[in-house]
């Protein structure tokens, strides 16, 4: 039985596709269309999926969409309708798309599949689960768990914005759910608005600048109650309440009701590209601690309501890895598995298997690790394919059998060079695991911002994430598991810590930002915790054996890994968008299989480009 899932027209539209519940393929229409959270109808993601699964859409037994288009409208009708007259203009401004496009999806998305290919339409089911289910489906189908407690948390689906679910076996029963207009995501959506970060995109900056607050100060504390008393009510139970005389996002055209705002916290709305302040940094700080909080809360529900002592976690709220590593640290749980591609682009996977396990009643078998693959599930482009994308540029190479290629390259990470690193299937998920990754020693005290500036061409203060070896981690970190999918934070161990200054507190970002932090200041974050990626010779043969060739140069197995991407791109996707990354960045090595491009070697470049905001 092939199911094809789809998720899209909100933001990172991606495609799945499944052959009797076992996932084949899945990526992300931006890494195709090159346009970051591309938002449109997955056409080059679902012909990826055809591809690899060598079917036409005929062959396919159901298309599975990711939502309840309906249950959405009579959501955002029911709002209007609960705020008149307040929200006239976003009612107008929305009323007409849903009236002449998303009230027809079925049809919609057969016109568009006609445009891949020409087929049937009455040869293949249509089936829509719900926002939440999707979700639900994409954290516990694919985890070796055979029951396990669900959490899903984000912005909002139809109408759940979280919800509370029972896993066992094939089925998955709905316990618990939270209604817009109340919602974690959107409260932390708010705040990276009002701190000058694109919605749906800037998120993780904001969790990447909490750690710069000041967890002593008066400042910090303020902003706490402020936002306990006037913004959400947390009950016990992880459910919130919103005050909507706050927010704008139910019926305006934007997140917040910014001079309310700024009356609460008493500053403007930051800017994007202006300096941050310390204050700023502060407020950051502080809605991460009350999200961490919320979810804390939830999980422990999930395990009342439950008794399981596995967790299952999806949604974009569990793309924040820090709050994920304070519920591993609780306790609750003696395993959690979160989807790697946890926000709406997972939303595919999980339609496509709540399709086949619930629609069609078939039997789940859980396996160990999981059944994502690494998440290892996108293109992969073999010797001739990278020869012939990049020959038009005339580059100088050459090729190392494997024998010679992880020494050297390992040879050069050790005297600080850094390298582009593409070898086997895309990733899917926002997070580059080894197969489309920048690569660079966290050793090295200037790394951090030689890569943020040289590299990525992004804000100084962004961290990055280190790749160890699974053997090594707890040599490292403060670990309590594997984190495969780099979706846990959790703390260097004391012993390779820094000692910080007595008024390190006070300190601009800038000082902070210079002050090394451990012995492997590339990946310490400025509170003494890393994203850690644990790397499994079984899941990225290739990958492990880098790390064990710079382990007997360097004496470790870890290396800083970020995403093979500049600002405002996606991650790159083939040989071609590689070549073209590495000589618009000041990388030193690109590595595409066994094929070695030095920087220096290269004909002059003359397609230098200006890289846009993300």
């Amino acid at each position: 039985m092939i199911i094809l899932g789809i998720s899209a027209f909100y933001h990172d539209s991606a495609a799945c596709i499944t052959q009797d519940g076992e996932i084949l393929a899945a990526a992300q229409e931006e890494r195709f269309t090159r346009k970051k959270h591309d938002a449109s109808f997955p056409k080059e993601a679902i012909r990826y999926c055809l591809d690899t699964a060598n079917v036409r859409l005929e062959d396919l037994d159901a298309i599975a969409f990711y939502d309840k288009p309906l249950l959405k409208f009579e959501r955002l009708l029911e709002t209007y309708l609960s705020f008149a007259p307040r929200g006239l203009k976003s009612f107008i401004t929305a009323m007409p798309v849903w009236l002449k496009e998303k009230m027809f999806m079925k049809r919609i998305m057969r016109d568009e599949l006609n445009q891949i290919e020409e087929y049937d339409p009455e040869k293949v089911k249509f089936v829509f689960p719900e926002h939440h289910l999707s979700h639900a489906a994409s954290a516990f189908y694919p985890s070796p768990f055979e029951e396990a407690a669900i959490l899903t948390i984000d912005g909002v689906g139809e109408w759940a914005t979280a919800s509370i679910c029972s896993g066992k076996g094939s089925e998955i029963t709905n316990l618990r759910e939270l209604t817009f207009p109340h919602s974690l995501g959107l409260l932390y959506s708010a705040f990276t608005y009002f701190l000058g970060f694109k919605v749906n995109s800037g998120e993780y900056k904001l969790m990447g600048l909490a750690p710069y607050g000041n967890p002593e100060s008066e400042l910090l504390q303020e902003y706490l109650t402020k936002i306990k008393t006037e913004l959400v009510d947390i009950r016990e139970d992880g459910s919130i309440y919103l005050n909507q005389d706050y927010f704008d996002y139910a019926t305006g055209l934007k997140m917040i009701k910014e001079k309310k705002w700024e009356e609460l916290f008493g500053f403007s709305k930051r800017e994007e590209e202006a300096e941050l302040q310390q204050h700023e940094a502060d407020l950051a700080l502080a809605i991460q601690k009350v999200t961490e909080e919320i979810v804390v809360l939830m999980a422990k529900e999930a395990k009342r309501l439950t008794k399981s002592n596995k967790l299952c976690m999806a949604g974009g709220v569990a793309l924040n890895c820090v709050a994920n590593g304070a519920v591993q640290n609780e306790e609750i749980f003696e395993d959690i598995f979160i989807q790697p591609a946890a926000s709406d682009a997972g939303g595919a996977v999980g339609a496509a298997l709540a399709a086949y396990h619930i629609y069609f009643d078939q039997e789940r078998k859980p396996q160990e690790p999981d059944s994502m693959k690494g998440a290892y599930l996108g293109p992969e482009f073999h010797a001739f394919q990278i020869e012939e994308q990049v020959k038009s540029y005339n580059p100088a190479y050459q090729k190392l059998d494997e024998e010679a290629l992880y020494p050297q390259v390992a040879q050069w990470l050790d005297e600080g060079k850094i390298v582009g690193w593409f070898q086997g299937r895309m990733e899917y998920g926002p997070r580059a695991l080894g197969n489309r990754s920048i690569l660079a020693d966290p050793r090295t005290p200037e790394m951090q911002k030689k890569l943020n500036l040289k590299i990525k061409y992004r804000e100084s203060f962004r961290p990055f994430a280190p790749s160890v070896m699974a053997e090594q981690a707890k040599y490292f970190f403060e670990m309590k598991s594997d984190s495969p999918y780099m979706l846990l934070v959790q703390p260097v161990k004391k012993v390779l810590r820094k000692m910080v200054p007595g008024d390190f507190d006070k300190k601009t970002l800038r000082e902070k930002l210079a002050h090394r932090r451990s012995e492997l200041p590339a990946i310490t974050h400025i509170d003494f915790s890393a994203r850690i990626q644990t790397v499994h010779q079984e899941t990225n043969p290739r990958y492990w054996k880098l790390l064990n060739a710079f382990n007997e140069i360097a004496g470790l197995g870890m290396l800083v890994n970020t995403s093979f991407n500049v600002r405002g791109e996606p991650i790159v996707c083939t040989p071609e968008d590689a070549y073209r990354c590495f000589m618009n960045t000041e990388m030193d090595y690109l590595v595409m299989g066994d094929f070695v491009f030095k920087k220096e070697d290269q004909p002059e470049w003359e397609k230098k480009v200006t890289f846009d905001k993300d």
